[in-house]
């Protein structure tokens, strides 16, 4: 066994008479699925098959039956609690035994010289009448409606249109819209399109030139000038809201009735979402001034193990918005290499910051009792309208939430004391 910083190496080996047991173990483990001819499928005697097959083609199937056992030998010979999945090789295999070699890295020394008066600054909180007028104006537009016009279109109206592209000459993949509700002003189709819409009015017809940017992801049109032919099939323009009785009750805000009540609710709401954002840059900022403080050598291996639940993650996400990785790599003209890069230095902070808690939380002897976790469970099934226990089911397990409580009490350690 040789020790390097917080990885060891292990070797676990299985006699003669060990490895024998596991291949009869394999053996009968594979005995159902084996075919040989004039015996039925599962039902060949062992001594036929070991002197058609031979005893090495089971020797994988027992080195398999054999792995978990040299795992657990491995952990209890140093009471070892690894970090990442373990590294094997096999050493040795033959007619006298097995043997393994685990690699195994534990928790890395973490030295922090100081974790408390920082001095980080917090952030003052505060929100304008300015502020409450502008979200009151969104609010306004939001619940505005559109109604029919008659007359030309002007900016922040919206254009019913029929369109089809053309390239020279030949209408193109994807350039072909019926009935398309276009906001004028917003930007979404290409630059100069929505521009020269302005002025015409319901059932008039123009050719419009445009230029696709040299960016644009279908590459047959990237940078090349199209003409789009359209139809005008409808004008319609937002109707302004007012502050009356019909927006109140349109609003569905409790106790919001007049004006006075409304902006009180904006006001009370937007604080509590600038203290939320301020609570958490304060943490970030603090965490970020602990690691300034921290000496601690992070594993590659949690680092990549880190990166690929990240991307994980970021793949879920993707498929909830209908894309898929391959056209997302296709979008930004990237590959998986690039990403697991990009995505390295905040899987580093992650591990840094787990492993600054963690430490901070053992030298304050920091804990949360199972009453505490068992309260807050409770609390919360209530406050998602579920049954205890179901929740808990949903959540993973009270020990998951005892950790989530100790990560807290940590972080407001860390508010208080710097």
């Amino acid at each position: 066994m040789e020790k390097k910083k917080n990885v060891f190496e292990v070797t676990v080996k299985f006699n003669k008479k060990e490895f024998e047991e596991a291949i009869d173990k394999a053996y009968e483990k594979k005995a159902k699925d084996i075919k040989m001819d004039g015996f039925r499928k599962g039902k060949v005697p062992k001594d036929i098959y070991m002197k058609k097959a031979g005893k090495k083609s089971l020797y994988m199937d027992a080195v398999d039956y054999l792995l978990p056992k040299a795992y657990d030998k491995a952990l209890k010979e140093g009471k070892y609690e690894p970090i990442v999945e373990p590294k094997v090789d096999l050493k040795a295999l033959g007619e006298d035994g097995v043997e393994f070699l685990f690699t195994i890295t534990t928790m890395p020394e973490v030295n922090i010289k100081k974790y408390t008066g920082l001095k980080v600054p917090r952030e003052k909180v505060e929100v304008t009448d300015k502020e409450v007028e502008e979200e009151v104006k969104n609010l306004l537009k939001r619940f505005s409606e559109l109604t029919v016009k008659e007359g030309p279109i002007k900016e922040g109206d919206t254009a019913v249109i029929d369109f089809e592209g053309f390239k020279d000459g030949k209408a193109f993949d994807g350039g072909k819209g019926e009935n398309y509700p276009l906001e004028i002003g917003s930007h979404t189709f290409i630059p100069g399109f929505e521009e020269q819409l302005v002025g015409l009015k319901k059932d008039d017809e123009k050719d419009i030139k445009v230029t696709f940017p040299e960016d644009y992801q279908a590459e047959d049109l990237a940078g090349k000038e199209v003409t789009f032919k359209i139809k005008v099939n409808e004008v319609k323009e937002k109707k302004e809201r007012k502050l009356d009785e019909e927006f109140f009750e349109d609003l569905g805000m409790e106790g919001v009735t007049d004006e006075k009540s409304l902006k009180e609710e904006i006001k009370k709401s937007m604080l509590a979402n600038k203290e939320m954002d301020s609570e958490n840059k304060l943490i970030d900022e603090l965490l970020k001034a602990v690691a300034k403080e921290t000496t601690v050598d992070i594993p590659e291996e949690l680092i990549h193990e880190e990166v690929h639940h990240m991307i994980h993650r970021f793949e879920d996400q993707l498929r909830m918005q209908g894309i898929s990785m391959e056209v997302y790599h296709e979008m930004t003209k990237s590959t998986h290499e690039d990403l697991e890069k990009q995505m390295e230095p905040e899987a580093r902070n992650h591990i840094l910051y787990r492993f600054i808690i963690d430490t901070i939380k053992d030298k304050e002897n920091i804990k949360v009792t199972d009453k505490e976790a068992d309260k807050e469970v409770e609390k919360l099934a209530k406050q998602y309208n579920v049954e205890k226990d179901e929740f808990l089911k949903m959540y993973g397990s009270i020990d998951m939430m005892k950790y989530e409580l100790e990560v807290k009490k940590v972080l407001d350690f860390l508010k208080e004391n710097n």
